[in-house]
């Protein structure tokens, strides 16, 4: 196995205490002292700060960028234009399924930041490499941090005081700490924020300002809750081999209408088979988490299966997201096999929080 890369801001995370563990290749933090509960709620009350420098930073730049994101992942470029960010997918062309979902960061005009998962840069890049296309892994040439949270904007300012011309979904470049930055209106916690892209060099810099400004540090255990309360797939979990944008309720991400690209043909067999699997958010009744690969049955009869699941900190219960071989409504009544008990359990509408 090759060595696990680390974080420019690794040294931070060492001296606050973190505890490390192995994802997607990189040493990243779990949790810091506080733990993840409070990470948590401190994420839907105020504002936190993740290090996701493991996503990785394709760089797509020249004139045929545009028609060669088009043709490659899902969703349609020319419903937004540079200066903002976009939600998509790339399929499999066999079947459909999500072999990544990225974000793109539409940065200048013919200047595109695409955002993979972190195991899946060399897949994302080897699906866009073309002899007229130039794209570079810049992901060692920066950090990126998240800052997320009600308050996050407002505790920014003092740092980064022309933050407010970067909106939702929008991508600018702004001074942070005497830094300048990328920053984008993006995230994965449901709360509003930010991510930011920051040269190496500064990143340490930069962190130290944001916790300075009053924004705690969270884990990877904070980041999971919160992206689970708010509905949003995990690649692995909700998104991955066999799952389509369809069966994960994603269907939006698909723009069908845009023209061709990679994997349409098989989302056009699947819709005229019908999707055979749906995923639906689940609560159960108490405290005890459900957890990935556990069985859901209707009246004893087994129904599907918990993609993942955990303890929610804001409604004080365990919640689940699963993939069912039939639409049921919100409230209705199911079991979920916890390690041989029944535990009851009922559909609910996505988000959580």
């Amino acid at each position: 196995m090759p060595p696990e890369r680390r974080s420019p801001l690794h040294r931070a995370h060492v001296e606050a205490g973190a505890k490390l563990v192995p994802f997607g290749g990189w040493s990243m933090p779990l949790v810091y002292p506080s733990g993840t509960l409070a990470e948590h709620m401190a994420c839907r009350n105020a504002a936190v700060v993740f290090d996701v420098s493991h996503l990785g930073t394709l760089r797509v730049v020249g004139p045929g960028a545009f028609e060669s994101l088009q043709r490659a992942f899902t969703n349609d470029l020319a419903r937004i234009g540079p200066g903002r960010a976009q939600y998509t997918h790339l399929l499999d062309p066999a079947d459909g399924s999500v072999l990544d979902d990225i974000i793109v960061w539409w940065v200048d005009t013919d200047r595109f930041d695409v955002m993979p998962n972190a195991s899946n840069t060399d897949r994302v890049a080897e699906a866009l490499g073309s002899a007229d296309l130039v794209v570079e892994d810049v992901t060692t040439s920066r950090a990126v941090l998240a800052v997320q949270g009600p308050d996050a904007r407002t505790r920014l300012e003092a740092i980064a005081p022309t933050l407010h011309t970067v909106g939702r979904f929008c991508v600018g470049s702004v001074t942070l700490a005497g830094v300048d930055v990328l920053a984008a209106g993006t995230g994965y916690t449901g709360e509003d924020g930010v991510e930011i892209a920051v040269p190496v060099a500064a990143a340490r810099r930069v962190w130290d300002a944001v916790v300075t400004a009053g924004i705690e540090p969270a884990g990877l255990g904070a980041r999971d809750t919160l992206r689970l309360e708010a509905g949003l797939p995990l690649h692995g979990h909700e998104l991955g081999p066999g799952i389509t944008p369809g069966q994960a309720g994603l269907d939006w991400v698909a723009r069908m209408d845009k023209g061709e690209f990679r994997g349409k043909a098989a989302l056009e067999v699947e819709a005229a088979a019908g999707v055979p699997k749906r995923l639906h958010g689940l609560v159960v009744e108490g405290r005890r988490p459900p957890r990935a690969g556990q069985l859901v049955k209707l009246e004893g009869v087994d129904v599907g299966m918990v993609s993942s699941g955990n303890f929610s900190p804001v409604l004080g219960q365990g919640i689940a997201l699963a993939f069912l071989d039939r639409e049921l409504a919100p409230a209705t009544a199911l079991t979920i096999d916890v390690r041989g008990t029944d535990v009851a359990a009922a559909v609910h509408a996505l988000p959580f929080v």
